[in-house]
């Protein structure tokens, strides 16, 4: 090397470091969380962390279950994104794992393909979790959150009232004590009912479900600080074992758990399997994020501080792909277990991380705790949080502001109880995006007078007592132009005309709603201007922006219509209108 040529010089590791650290902080605020973290925080979190995890071991065992994979699957989707999100999640206390909705809508997805198979099925719902992590994640670096709210309210209620029913007959024969083997809601509820009339019903297992369901609900009911998810199950746990149950009134227990801790294991599933799987991980990633990102905005509200919800997609994505790959299944946000935290003292991500080690502690050394544990009493559990989350009263609502709407909560319950989770999705959003286009092509629209004794110029529909200044026309359009309501446009605007009580000299196009014109408008415009000025009658616009106004230039549109055709309000319109033509009219302020 040439004595005068210099090496650059490096700066010392610690100031790399000191420049690396923002970027790591912005990607897992749990390091910037930690940096901060105050040492009279954690006995309120530690204790927290250990009362949550009463509520995490029997939940995840019930949604695993639910979800058609052994119940011990449910702690390793519990423990695996706990940790993820306390690395990546923006929210203080939110608390991830298995969810009721979600179970079911995995269930429906992977059993028909696991076709029985135990092994299967735990690979299928593996890689669902991937795929559902790796959706949510690029809709969060693609700063997409929005798409979440394609599922509007009345898909939503709809959707979750054809889970709660479709999970409620899937978990009542575990409550009853036998077993149905069915795909359809409809096959099920038939073998379901058959079961019961042929006898088959295990009448203590149908005490011990029907028991701690009661206790559950009335204790949420009458106690709601109680813990009557962990009540049912102890109790439920501690009869069973002292009666032996499961020999001598033949009632399907949990078993022991497999000792040790998840483990690395890619979901070996073929290419068409993935496929297969695609559609329904997008579901999930938006259902996942719909309900994480309102309950993380309303703990944020709550403790004074800001989530971004892009960065909620992306630690919802990285707790989806590390349960995935830890024999874990899809998980979201729970609104049952985050309360717990919160009101047991929560205060920051450590409460889950306690969680998580708890639940380990517990596979590795007590892994037959909870082999006496009733399958009955976990269906139980399950199907409380099916009546938690069902909302008949919200379509009765529906039905009773909006028929329309209705309609589409009723389409959703109806395609995703008979037809499958995807299915009664796309048809539901593809009615939705009907409505949306109609309501487009046919927007409201308005020809305006004037009311005596109030200002401005308002629908003549809802004031026929209001006045029309003689030979003008104010016609209102509450709409974009485009494409489809062109016409339409051109049509109302003749009807207008022809309606009018005397004969029309100019029609002014109130245009404060008109936020775009596209082509196919553009040119209708034109043949309305030719069309008009054949019959005498002039074109104008009231209120229209500058933006639609620069695009109607760039058409050359203007070039046609004219450039001095533009009024900025309606009342400047009517007052241009009178200076230049003679008309008998007098308003009620200038009398």
């Amino acid at each position: 090397m040439d004595d005068t040529t210099l090496p650059t010089p490096q700066p010392p590791p610690v100031q790399r470091l000191g420049a690396l650290l923002p970027l790591l902080q912005r990607w897992m605020p749990g390091l910037l969380t930690l940096r901060h973290y105050k040492r009279a925080w954690f006995g309120h979190d530690l204790a927290a962390g250990l009362v949550l995890t009463a509520i995490l071991v029997p939940v995840g065992m019930g949604y695993a279950e639910a979800s058609g994979v052994p119940a011990i699957y449910g702690l390793y989707a519990t423990i695996v994104p706990l940790l993820a999100y306390a690395l990546f999640g923006p929210s203080r206390i939110l608390v991830l794992g298995p969810d009721s909705t979600l179970a079911a809508v995995i269930a429906v997805l992977i059993l028909p393909l696991a076709a029985g198979s135990v092994e299967r099925a735990i690979a299928l719902a593996g890689m669902l979790s991937i795929l559902a992590g790796a959706c949510s994640m690029l809709i969060g670096l693609a700063r997409l959150g929005m798409v979440a709210d394609l599922l509007s309210k009345p898909i939503r209620i709809g959707f979750l009232n054809a889970i709660a029913l479709t999970v409620l007959i899937g978990q009542l024969p575990k409550v009853l004590g036998f077993s149905v083997k069915a795909d359809g809601l409809l096959e099920k509820t038939a073998l379901l009912a058959q079961g019961i009339l042929n006898g088959k019903t295990n009448t203590v297992a149908l005490l011990m479900g029907t028991a701690c369901l009661a206790l559950i609900l009335l204790a949420a009911r009458f106690r709601p600080r109680w813990p009557g998810v962990l009540m049912a199950v102890v109790l439920s746990t501690a009869v069973s074992a002292w009666f032996h149950l499961a020999d001598s009134a033949h009632v399907a227990v949990v078993g022991s758990l497999p000792q040790g801790l998840p483990h690395w294991q890619f979901p070996q599933v073929s290419l068409n399997d993935v496929v297969q799987l695609l559609p329904g991980a997008v579901i999930i990633s938006l259902l996942s994020f719909a309900d994480t990102s309102v309950l993380s905005r309303a703990l944020a509200q709550r403790g004074g501080y800001q989530v971004n919800q892009n960065q909620e997609m992306l630690a919802l994505g990285m707790a989806n792909m590390a349960a995935g790959l830890f024999q874990g299944f899809a998980v979201s946000a729970s609104s049952s277990r985050t309360p717990v935290a919160e009101s047991a003292g929560a205060k920051t991500q450590v409460t889950g991380v306690v969680g998580a080690l708890a639940i380990c502690v517990l596979l590795v050394f007590a892994p037959g705790l909870l082999q006496s544990l009733p399958s009955a009493a976990l269906g139980a559990v399950v199907i409380a949080a099916c009546l938690s989350f069902a909302d008949v009263a919200g379509m009765r609502e529906l039905y009773r502001l909006r028929k329309v709407e209705f309609a589409l909560s009723l389409t959703s319950f109806v395609g995703v109880a008979m037809m499958g989770v995807i299915e009664g999705i796309v048809i539901t959003l593809a009615l939705a995006m009907l409505v949306l286009l109609w309501n487009a092509w046919h927007p409201y629209f308005a020809v305006l007078a004037r009311v005596d004794g109030t200002k401005g110029y308002h629908d003549l529909s809802r004031h026929p007592e209001g006045r029309q200044v003689p030979g003008l026309v104010l016609f209102r359009w509450d709409a974009q132009l485009f494409f489809a309501n062109g016409e339409v446009f051109c049509e109302q605007v003749k009807y207008a005309i022809g309606s009018a009580p005397t004969p029309t000299h100019r029609l002014v196009v109130v245009a404060e709603a008109i936020t775009d014109v596209d082509i196919t408008a553009a040119e209708a415009l034109v043949g309305l201007y030719h069309e008009l000025q054949h019959q005498g009658i002039e074109l104008w616009f009231a209120g229209l922006k500058g933006v639609v106004k620069d695009r109607l230039q760039g058409y050359g549109t203007l070039d046609v219509i004219g450039h001095d055709i533009f009024a900025p309000t309606v009342g400047s319109a009517v007052n241009l209108y009178r200076a230049t033509h003679e008309v008998d009219w007098k308003d009620w302020d200038e009398v």
